[in-house]
């Protein structure tokens, strides 16, 4: 800590007395200069003031005692500055060398000055005194306390190293000059790394950012120091042969690097260097901004020529040579030996590849050794035993040694290509990593490519590395490989295999004829995935269109589109690429069409419209007829006997495309009903021996029955057991049997055939499978399942509102109403929903057309007697059923409430489905028919269930048509009864909802809007008449 100045002259010449003892008294030489030449300043004011001891005189002339005051100040300031060149550590020193320079330029400046002032004040009476003042002032004032050469380039490199990247040959510059400018030798790691220490103990209670970070910069760059390369940098193992131990004499080594060096130059200097190395020092200095130096002599140099030293590059070559032909001795034996010996196996691996790449003119010598070959069968036969580890390393080496034609020879000889593709599975990253830059390697020969493609799996699993963004790497350098193979001409099939199409796609768009015909054969016997198939199309849809005009390829072509067509998204694609009139005509025209062509028209056509939304408005000609039109559907009818087996198939895969679509369907369904014969064309393939035409008629049939059930009932009238048998039959297909339980499903029955063929039995089983599949399913639905299940829900809506007796049984006993409830809360298509609301409509409706038959004075046995078939056997006590006003037992199978039916029913009116909605809302419609007796009651109960709030709200949301209608009439006779109208007449939802549809909807809308808005009027008081009990019954 700086003392604070002397307040009189005898504490300031003590002062003086101690900061010269101090500066003087030291033993030891100071290290730097700077220090050296102050303290011999201060050993002359020393003799100047002892020898004529004027501090001593107590009465001194004022400007005396100032300039000793001043003296005093600034040496003992300049004391604390050298104490820190001679306390710290020299490393210190060169960090803060200019501040400290500067400051000791500072107060050797001022105490100049005020020995002036003494010398001045003297009496002319001392001339000596006067004269060694005045030459001391001089001389200290004349002084330049300035950093070395030397000095400065070090802490200009401290300075500018700290965090900065560096390299061996850098940081050994670097170790030279800081051990030149300590005065340490730059192999003496002991007294560099306690100088470090030394720096690190100074900076303990420092704050400065700058001088920590140099301080780790040096610890980084002196642990890279301390770890010497091996001086004999090619030895295998050296306990096999004693003349391995060939160590490199000391100037084979670059003293930047301390590796025995490849291209030794000399210098200005006459040092040696590695060329590289002394190059990286060079472009250092540059970019500091100093004049290039001689990393071992710190001499500046006026020239950048690098001589080439030809002798001693001689000498090292020729012990690379011996010690190459020693290693490849010792790598012989040790891959011969009948054990693998991983460390050693190791150890000649990582040697084969220093070698390759360190001396390259050196790879014949490992060649001629037979070690390639040894290494190959290594990974062949020793793949597992050796590990992931090992066979990267083989990799690696053979990589390198690839780069040697003769050996690259030997490698594909041995099949390396083989063991490559094995190594692109391997457990580690680096294996395959070596694995793809090897096939990178091999893949600059197209023959190489063919031989890589060969091996299976290759290209699929270059693929899926060149997908797999966990790897980028990996990703990048495989698909390069791929890439590279794409130019072959002869593996284009097989790329496409592993989904590489673009190579097949560019030579089918732009090549020759013959290559398009080639190509479109290529794809069309390829078996693709959706995505491929969608590529494909998009790319190629109108050139193999194109290719339909030649005879030579339109086998090739038409195949290729039946490929393609078997997705659906391509439906649109080809359609927009003319495909249809292009093919159409070889169906249905070309008489001199093969069957092979007819059968891949159809089948594309097939699978074309199957997909419906964009067929339907393309020409297939220039007359502009649709597939739709007339005479399609009967040249398609005609074609089904006279066509082969396969195109059968086809075309009633067409006739149920397009009367599967909904903006076919309508015009398709009616050419085939009044084409005559259409149906009796299709009804045989219904017994047909193939599996795939019975699927196909069924379908389609079923699909007409559906339209034209009443039309088609006769036509099949003789098939009806044959649908039976077809149900029950547990060897037919899902399909068949769903298909079939529609169809039969759509027919018209009487009463008779109900009886006869749903027969008690075939009841039975139905009710069976249905709880069967509800069963399996487990809420889950698919389309076979939902299918048969639509089928035979259809067959139970043949138990109608049919008051037979035995009907009534097969109900009742097969709990019918039931099944169908069941169906209304279990997951479902739309269509399984409505029939089953259906089933239970027509059951209800049959009980009220029960009741009503009954409802005639009951005989003095009891009135239940006349109901024992709707509700079962009479109770002791019957209740009386607010709905039929007449006693229902629980679980009653003709009524809605008895059979818990009404819940379901109102929780589908929340159903997404129109069509659902209103079969629900008819069912529940059944519950306020107009009844001479109980109305009130009937109403009443079904707002205990709320279903008029659920109606009113339905009806309060949905758009005009027939499900506001099918709503507004239940609500208008819910409305009749005093107390619901009276709830809802201030329901202005209600109102608004009423008024509209009385402005905008059909005539029985209208009608029926009128009717419950004069309900509400009359009962809030707006129409000025009198509130009845109950309007009278229409």
């Amino acid at each position: 800590m700086t003392s604070p100045p002397p307040s009189t002259a005898t504490a300031a010449a003590d002062s003086i007395h101690r900061s010269l003892s101090e500066l003087t008294s030291c033993s030891l030489p100071d290290s730097f200069d700077n220090p050296r030449r102050f303290t011999a300043f201060a050993s002359r004011l020393q003799l100047l003031l002892n020898h004529h001891h004027f501090l001593n005189s107590d009465s001194l002339p004022p400007a005396l005692q100032t300039a000793l005051k001043g003296i005093a100040s600034d040496l003992s300031k300049a004391v604390e500055t050298v104490s820190v060149y001679r306390k710290r550590s020299k490393i210190f020193v060169l960090i803060n060398c200019k501040s400290l320079s500067s400051s000791l330029q500072q107060h050797s400046s001022a105490i100049a000055s005020w020995l002036a002032l003494i010398e001045s004040s003297l009496s002319d009476n001392l001339p000596d005194l006067r004269k060694k003042t005045s030459d001391l002032s001089r001389d200290m004032k004349q002084s330049h306390f300035t950093v070395t050469e030397n000095e400065e380039r070090v802490h200009q490199t401290l300075q500018k190293e700290e965090g900065r990247p560096t390299s061996k040959a850098v940081q050994s510059a670097i170790i030279m000059d800081l051990g030149r400018c300590l005065g340490i030798d730059s192999d003496n790691y002991g007294e560099l790394i306690n100088q470090v220490k030394l720096l690190k103990t100074d900076l303990t209670n420092s704050n400065s950012v700058s001088a920590r970070r140099i301080l780790v910069s040096l610890q980084k760059i002196l642990d890279n120091w301390s770890i010497v390369p091996g001086r004999s940098t090619l030895n295998v193992d050296r306990n096999f042969e004693e003349e391995a131990d060939i160590l490199p004499f000391k100037n084979f080594l670059c003293p930047l690097t301390k590796e025995v060096m490849k291209e030794p130059v000399v210098l200005e200097s006459s040092q040696t260097y590695e060329r590289t190395a002394i190059e990286y020092w060079f472009q250092r200095c540059l970019e500091d901004g100093r004049d290039p130096t001689c990393p071992v002599t710190g001499q500046v140099l006026k020239s950048l020529e690098l001589k080439p030293n030809i002798g001693l590059a001689g000498a090292i070559e020729e012990w690379v040579n011996r010690n190459v032909e020693i290693q490849m001795k010792g790598a012989v034996e040790q891959l011969s030996k009948e054990s693998v010996e991983v460390e050693g196996v190791e150890r000649v691996l990582d040697v084969v590849y220093k070698i390759s790449e360190e001396h390259p003119s050196n790879r014949f010598r490992v060649r001629n050794a037979g070690v390639v070959v040894m290494i190959v069968k290594l990974l062949r036969n020793c793949s597992k035993s050796i590990g992931t580890v090992l066979r990267g390393k083989a990799l690696m080496a053979l990589l390198s040694m690839a780069k040697d034609e003769e050996s690259k020879k030997i490698m594909l000889e041995e099949d390396i290509t083989r063991l490559a593709v094995h190594s692109l599975i391997g457990s580690s990253e680096k294996e395959r990593e070596y694995a793809v830059k090897l096939l990178l390697k091999f893949s600059s020969d197209e023959a190489c490519c063919t031989r890589i493609a060969s091996e299976k799996g290759a290209l699929v699993l270059l693929s899926s590395m060149a997908g797999n963004l966990e790897y980028p790497a990996l990703t990048n350098l495989a698909e390069e490989v791929l890439t590279r193979m794409e130019r072959a001409v002869d593996i284009v099939q097989h790329l496409a295999a592993a989904g590489r199409f673009e190579p097949l796609l560019s030579r089918l768009r732009e090549g020759p004829d013959d290559v398009k015909i080639e190509m479109s054969s290529i794809i069309g016997k390829m078996t693709l995935t959706n995505n491929s198939k969608e590529q494909i199309a998009r790319q190629c849809a109108q050139t193999l269109v194109e290719l339909l005009s030649k005879p030579e390829g339109k086998t090739s072509s038409l195949q290729a589109l039946n490929n393609l067509s078997g997705l659906d998204d391509n439906a649109t694609i080809l359609v927009d690429s003319a495909v249809l009139p292009a093919i159409i005509p070889i169906l249905l025209q070309d008489q001199g069409a093969s069957p092979e062509w007819k059968e891949f028209a159809a089948s594309t056509i097939a699978n074309i419209v199957s997909y419906p939304g964009h067929w339907e408005l393309a020409a297939i000609d220039k007359k502009g007829n649709s597939m739709q039109s007339e005479s399609v559907v009967f040249s398609l009818l005609g074609l089904l006997f006279v066509a082969s087996p396969q195109c059968q198939v086809s075309i009633l895969r067409i006739l149920y495309g397009m009367a599967s679509s909904p903006q076919a369907a309508e015009s398709v369904t009616t050419h085939i009903k009044n084409s005559g014969d259409g149906i009796k064309t299709i009804i045989p393939f219904l017994e047909y021996p193939e599996v795939e035409h019975r699927i196909s008629a069924f379908k389609l049939t079923r699909v007409l029955t559906e339209r034209f059930g009443h039309d088609l009932a006769e036509e099949l009238s003789d098939k009806l057991p044959l649908l039976k048998e077809k149900i029950l039959d547990n060897q037919s297909t899902d399909s068949e049997k769903s298909d079939a339980a529609c169809i039969l499903a759509n027919l018209p029955l009487s009463e008779d055939e109900v009886k006869t063929i749903l027969g008690a039995s075939f009841v039975k089983w139905i009710v069976m499978t249905l709880k069967k599949q509800q069963h399996i399913s487990n809420g889950r639905t698919s389309g076979p399942t939902s299918s048969m299940t639509e089928g035979l829900l259809g067959l139970l809506l043949h138990f109608r509102r049919s008051l037979d007796q035995e009907i009534i049984s097969v109900v009742r006993e097969y709990q019918l109403m039931s099944i169908f409830c069941e169906q209304l809360s279990f997951p479902a298509k739309p269509r399984v929903k409505q029939l089953a609301a259906v089933g239970l409509k027509n059951l209800s409706e049959a009980g009220r057309s029960l009741a009503a038959s009954d409802s005639e004075p009951p005989p003095p046995q009891g009135f239940c007697a006349s109901l024992v078939f709707m509700c079962g056997r009479a109770s002791p006590e019957p209740s009386t059923c607010p709905i039929h006003n007449a006693p229902c037992e629980n679980n009653s199978q003709l009524c809605l409430l008895k059979s818990n039916c009404i819940g379901p029913l109102v929780d589908l009116l929340h159903d997404e489905d129109t069509t659902v909605q209103i079969a629900a809302i008819e069912a529940l419609s059944t519950l306020v028919l107009d009844t001479p007796n109980g109305y009130k009651r009937a109403v009443d109960e079904l707002e205990k269930h709320e279903v008029i709030s659920a109606v009113i709200e339905l009806f309060t949301e949905v758009r005009p048509g027939v499900l506001q209608e099918r709503a507004l009439w239940m609500i208008e006779r819910a409305l009749r009864v005093d107390g619901p109208a009276h709830r809802y007449s201030l329901n202005q939802s209600l109102v608004r909802a009423l008024v509209e549809a009385f402005k905008h909807g059909n005539a029985n809308t209208k009608r029926h809007a009128q009717d419950a808005l004069t309900n509400l009027k009359q009962l809030s008081g707006v129409s000025g008449k009198a509130s009845n009990q109950s309007r009278p019954q229409r």
